[in-house]
Formats: C-alpha cells, sequence, structure tokens
C-alpha cells in the first residue's frame, strides 16, 4: 500500500478542541452516564416555523435547484443590507459590499487567502474561535497573538502591540460579542482601534455573530461599521445561526469596504459554487420577520444565564453575569487547570464543559457553558458540577 504523507499544513494542525472533547464523552457515554452536553455552542432551540415553511416552498421552485451565484442573490443580500440598517443604522451597498457565506466559519476560513500572503503576520486575538488563526497558517502566513484578560474586561490592549507588531501586521482578528469570554466592545474601543489601523493600513476582520445575543434593550451590541471609518479598513462577519437557530442551514454574511468583500468574494467564485437559493429565500424571511422571534430566545437565554450563574456562584465558583452571548465563561475551581477540571467534570458527572486553553493560552483557569440545553438540565448541571 502506497505511504500516503499528508501535507505539511493538515499534519502540523492542533487537534481540533471539540473532537478531543467528544473522544471523553463518547467513553463516558458507553458507561451508560446521562450525558448533559454544555460544549459546543449549537443553539437547542428550533428555527422558527415561518423559516421552515419558506424553505419549503422556495425549494419546490425549479429554478432554485441550478448552481446560484456565488456572490448571493442580489435580493438575500439586499435582505442583509436592510437588516443592517434597520439593526445597525449602517447604509451598505448591496451590490459591493455585501457576499453570502455558506456559514460565517466558510467565509472566516477562506479571508486570509484573498489577502494573506506567504510570511505575512496576522494579529488574533485570544482566547479565540480556532478558525482564526489555523486559516492564517492555511494561507501561509504567521500569527502573533494577543491577549485578552478579565483584567482589561477582554478587550485587547491595543498600546501593547509593538509598533513593529503594527507595521508587519496585515489584519488583526477580533469577535465582539466574544466567543468564548462573553466580552463586549465599547465605542471608545473600537474607535481607538479603528484609528490605529487606518494609520497602520491593517485590516479589521471582525465576527459579529453574536450581537442579537443581548439582555440590556438599552446596551445592545454593536457593529463596528458603526464607526467613523469603519469602511476603509474593516470586514465583519455576521450569520443567521444564532440569531434565529439556524446552524445546519449554513448561510451568512460578510460586509463593510468593497475591496476586502470583493476579495472574499474572488476566493468563493473559485471554490464553492455558493448557498442553495431556496435557503437564501428563506433567509431573507428571517431577516425581514424575525425579531419577534429573536426576542424571545433572548428571554430563555436570560432564564438560563440567571440560573446557571446564581447556581455556579453558590457552588463557589467565580463568574461574571455576561451581557451577551450565550456563554458563561467561568473561573476554574482552585488546584486544578483547565483541562484537568474539565476531564474530571466529563468522568465523574457526565457533564461536557469547554476548557478555556484549549481557545489559546490566556483560557488558561477558565472553563466555558454553553447555554444550549433547556434550564432545568442546565441545573442539573452544576448541581452535578457542585457535587465533585
Amino acid at each position: 500500500m502506497p505511504d500516503f504523507k499528508l501535507a505539511q499544513r493538515i499534519a502540523e494542525l492542533p487537534p481540533y478542541l471539540f473532537a478531543q472533547i467528544d473522544a471523553v464523552k463518547r467513553e463516558v457515554a458507553a458507561r451508560g452516564v446521562d450525558i448533559i452536553s454544555l460544549g459546543i455552542g449549537d443553539p437547542d432551540l428550533p428555527t422558527p416555523d415561518f423559516i421552515i415553511d419558506k424553505l419549503a416552498e422556495s425549494a419546490r421552485k425549479a429554478p432554485n435547484h441550478r448552481y446560484p451565484d456565488y456572490e448571493g442573490m442580489l435580493s438575500f443580500r439586499t435582505a442583509v443590507a436592510t437588516w443592517y440598517k434597520q439593526r445597525f443604522d449602517v447604509d451598505l451597498n448591496p451590490a459591493t459590499e455585501v457576499v453570502s457565506l455558506i456559514g460565517s466559519k466558510e467565509g472566516i476560513a477562506h479571508f486570509p487567502l484573498a489577502f494573506t500572503n506567504p510570511g505575512d503576520m496576522n494579529l488574533v486575538c485570544t482566547p479565540n474561535y480556532p478558525v482564526y488563526p489555523i486559516a492564517t497558517k492555511f494561507a501561509g502566513g504567521e500569527v502573533e497573538f494577543v491577549p485578552l484578560t478579565e483584567d482589561n474586561a477582554y478587550l485587547p490592549d491595543l498600546d501593547a502591540i509593538s509598533d513593529e507588531s503594527w507595521a508587519k501586521a496585515k489584519s488583526i482578528y477580533l469577535n465582539y460579542p466574544n466567543n468564548p469570554t462573553a466580552g463586549v466592545a465599547d465605542d471608545a474601543f473600537f474607535e481607538k482601534l479603528i484609528k490605529k489601523c487606518i494609520e497602520t493600513e491593517t485590516i479589521i476582520v471582525h465576527d459579529a455573530a453574536y450581537t442579537e445575543i443581548y439582555f440590556d434593550p438599552a446596551n445592545k451590541p454593536k457593529s463596528i461599521m458603526e464607526y467613523a471609518g469603519a469602511k476603509e479598513v474593516a470586514i465583519e462577519f455576521h450569520s443567521l445561526s444564532k440569531t434565529y437557530n439556524m446552524t445546519g442551514w449554513r448561510v451568512a454574511m460578510a460586509v463593510g469596504n468593497a475591496t476586502l468583500v470583493g476579495g472574499l468574494g474572488k476566493v468563493k467564485t473559485n471554490v464553492d459554487s455558493g448557498i442553495f437559493q431556496a435557503v437564501q429565500e428563506a433567509g431573507i424571511a428571517a431577516l425581514e420577520q424575525g425579531e419577534p422571534y429573536a426576542e424571545k430566545f433572548r428571554g430563555i437565554y436570560r432564564e438560563r444565564r440567571d440560573a446557571v450563574v446564581a447556581a455556579l456562584r453558590k457552588a463557589g465558583i467565580k463568574c461574571p453575569l455576561p451581557d451577551a452571548s450565550f456563554y458563561i465563561w467561568a473561573n476554574v475551581p482552585e488546584g486544578y487547570n483547565s483541562s484537568d477540571f474539565v476531564t474530571k467534570v466529563i468522568q465523574e458527572t457526565g457533564v461536557v464543559l469547554t476548557p478555556g486553553n484549549g481557545f489559546g493560552a490566556p483560557g488558561e483557569g477558565y472553563f466555558r457553558i454553553s447555554l444550549t440545553v433547556p434550564t432545568e438540565r442546565l441545573e442539573e448541571a452544576v448541581s452535578r458540577i457542585a457535587s465533585l
């Protein structure tokens, strides 16, 4: 048999975080333990019926069975632009400043292929979604990690990045509301970031997938596109996945600077054929009619958040009350590191958590809970953890 060798870029990949957790979970489940999985951020709430009905209707249209355009139907991109205007008061040209994505992960993974040359350096704020550095490395680029710490409200210290690094950096990757820390960026931070990136000609790659999961209507998370100068240097990735419980539908968008959006589009036209048009038509319905449902989902996540934080604090586990996202970022108990604590919890209680260090070195000492199971199961999970 031939001895086929993986390409170096694949051979050097670290094990995917959730794959490792799944392996331990399968071993525990095989013992007959009742598993409560609070690991991956995959909503348990159903996609609203009106979106499903629209998909069924659109799937019966013969023209929708043909290859779609890679950049997305103009009607879908127009719906995205309209939603951005209504939600963020941002004006977008749907023809040049919006591109559809087969999930935001796909777009983020492909983006460096358009703008990162071999040897270029990208800044990645960490703890982070693993795709940011992996996509950079697939493009032949180098990564410099920028720590997000509790002391700085999980915002990168832009002044701590050296002038040399700013001069070298092609892009900076960040994500607010943040996964995994649930941190939220404020006006002063975004304004300072944009100014710095204009000065240094650094591309801002902002992952905004969680803006619609917030708990204070008077303090909604913002799009970076709301700020002066953003369109000069920024591209923002957003998704219908978390907002409308459509993770499996793979429908998302990137918006912003026309050159950046267009560059991503050039990659996509060579590697994919776009989103099934029936899914895009269902996505239009979600964007146009989905806000009452999103508000209902926020209420459910608020109830879950409050129950989990109260139970964790009662058990002596330190954690903040998050303002956004459906994640709880908590300190591991004294005497444990992140991986050891999470492994102990899975093996002894059947509760699946995510170790903070799996998102990057600054995540050591923390673990993440996803609020993606019903409240009673969340309370049962924390009760099991407290019994250790």
